[in-house]
């Protein structure tokens, strides 16, 4: 576990994750603290990127495959610092 640690990027991302059954899926729900207050970032894993699932009234706009949503980057830019 040390030396799979030294391999790790500097930092800590503060989180805390939910799980939220919408219809036959569960959602992974992410609220992050600390410089990330204020981030909230919902997760489903499906099938396929075609399968329809129940999007409740919460979910807000698609990011997948926005870098700046990811871990290592949230470190390194936190949201606090978004314009």
């Amino acid at each position: 576990a040390r030396e799979l640690l030294l391999l790790c990027e500097p930092g800590i991302i503060d989180k805390v994750r939910y799980y939220i059954e919408v219809g036959n899926n569960t959602f992974e729900v992410d609220e992050f603290h600390g410089e990330n207050k204020g981030l909230v970032v919902a997760e489903i894993e499906l099938s396929d990127e075609n399968e329809d699932f129940e999007r409740p009234e919460w979910l807000g706009k698609e990011v997948t495959g926005d870098n700046r949503y990811y871990n290592a980057s949230l470190i390194k830019n936190p949201y606090i610092k978004w314009k």
